[in-house]
């Protein structure tokens, strides 16, 4: 009884390299695995394919086939991030832009998807400052600010519809909190 386990010659024999066809489905399928968890630009899907080494002559194919199929959408895919962006996480027009780039998603998309938008920028700042500004009451009123600018002006909003807004939620958060509003007079 001799030794069994190498009887194919060190694991050598047998094993060659894949076919072409073997790489593009591996490919494939890698790519339909990351679109069930998350959508993807056409440039993450050329990406996640060249990593698996596919020709650059398949990778079109493939991109080609998925976005016949409607598996590739890169103006869906603009859309719907700049939906999500807005109504959940409420960035302006500036940090949308830079995700959608950082996408892969082509300057023309991105703008076509802006163009969308209703242009309230000052209102979905000055909203997401309301909201902000009522935990800011306990702070001195330029710490506040400058907190509050920051804060919108990392979310996208420009400088001037940041402070625009902020100093006006700020204004209103102080105006309800605290103090009365009643005076007393000497009738004297």
């Amino acid at each position: 009884m001799g030794d069994t386990s190498r009887s194919d010659g060190g694991g050598e024999a047998g094993e060659s390299a894949p076919s072409a066809e073997e790489v593009r489905t591996t490919a494939e399928e890698s790519l339909v695995r990351k679109l069930r968890t998350r959508s993807l630009s056409v440039s993450e899907a050329r990406l996640v394919l060249k990593g698996h080494g596919l020709a650059a002559d398949a990778i079109e194919d493939v991109i080609d086939d998925f976005m016949r199929r409607g598996y590739l959408d890169d103006a869906v895919l603009a859309e719907l991030l700049v939906t999500a962006g807005v109504e959940r996480k409420g960035q302006g027009r500036v940090a949308l832009s830079r995700a959608l780039a950082q996408r892969g998603i082509p300057r023309e998309v991105i703008d076509a998807a802006l163009d969308e938008l209703p242009d309230d920028d000052a209102e979905r700042a000055l909203e997401f400052a309301r909201t902000k500004a009522r935990s800011m009451s306990r702070l001195d009123p330029d710490a506040a600010l400058r907190r509050l600018v920051g804060q919108l002006s990392r979310r996208g909003y420009a400088g001037s519809v940041a402070m625009n807004a902020a100093k006006t939620a700020l204004r209103e958060a102080s105006f309800g909190s605290g103090v009365s509003g009643v005076r007393f007079v000497d009738s004297d």
